[in-house]
């Protein structure tokens, strides 16, 4: 029992770290720090342009092979992965 709860504990904390990273990304960089970050050009666009569309998806995408890695590695200190 002490076991799931310390898996589930450690699951949650990286579901946690990948909605507080998309968060900061599409939100935080693509409509409150827009104005600053349009200061700064990446590929003849606007960096605040850039985050709010496509930087906030490039971000989903590396979370989501960042969260199967950590989720891979967890399973396997719980001996709970698929074979």
């Amino acid at each position: 029992m002490e076991s799931n709860t310390s898996y589930w504990q450690e699951n949650l904390r990286l579901i946690l770290i990948c909605l507080v990273i998309w968060f900061v990304v599409s939100f935080g960089f693509g409509l409150l720090l827009v104005e600053p970050l349009n200061e700064i050009r990446l590929g003849g666009y606007k960096l605040g342009f850039w985050f709010a569309q496509q930087g906030s998806i490039y971000t989903f995408v590396g979370l989501v092979f960042w969260y199967s890695s950590k989720m891979n590695k967890l399973d396997k200190k719980h001996n709970v992965e698929e074979e």
